[in-house]
């Protein structure tokens, strides 16, 4: 893959990343409880180290861009998408994040299978990864609130 086709890659996922903080950071700026407020704060902090990571790799592209595999759970799979609402409850908040995330995995591992060059490939699955990251933590803190028996 040519350093340009690179650039368009981790362009395109600085700009999914912008997009993702755009909307937990507008959340949390709306939502009253003040525990959603926290969290979708927290949330739209993930999404600027995310871009500032990827800015990071455009800024340098003779770095390899890496980042850990982590088990996916597939609790988001078996979750409806939650409609926004400004009173939603924790753990329906949490759903719509996790969702979010799944949709952006999905997303990248699409663009991967549909790549023809090997290193275009493994750049998607290596921003798979980094979004199935994000969608292990939300799920495991969705799992702590929507089904606290388990504790």
């Amino acid at each position: 893959m040519n350093k340009e086709k690179y650039s368009e890659i981790l362009k395109m996922a600085i700009s999914n990343e912008i997009e993702a903080y755009d909307f937990y950071n507008g959340v949390s700026g709306k939502v009253k409880d003040g525990s959603l407020k926290s969290i979708f704060s927290e949330l739209a902090q993930e999404e600027k180290k995310h871009r500032q990571i990827l800015e990071g790799y455009f800024n340098n592209p003779s770095k390899p861009l890496v980042f850990k595999e982590t088990a996916d759970y597939k609790v988001s799979e078996s979750v409806e998408l939650p409609e926004l609402t400004m009173d939603m409850q924790p753990s329906s908040a949490i759903a719509l994040a996790m969702k979010k995330e799944e949709e952006a995995k999905n997303l990248y591992e699409k663009l991967a299978t549909a790549s023809k060059d090997d290193d275009q490939a493994k750049t998607f699955n290596e921003l798979a990864n980094m979004e199935r990251e994000h969608k292990s933590k939300l799920e495991d803190v969705y799992t702590s609130m929507a089904y606290p028996e388990v504790w």
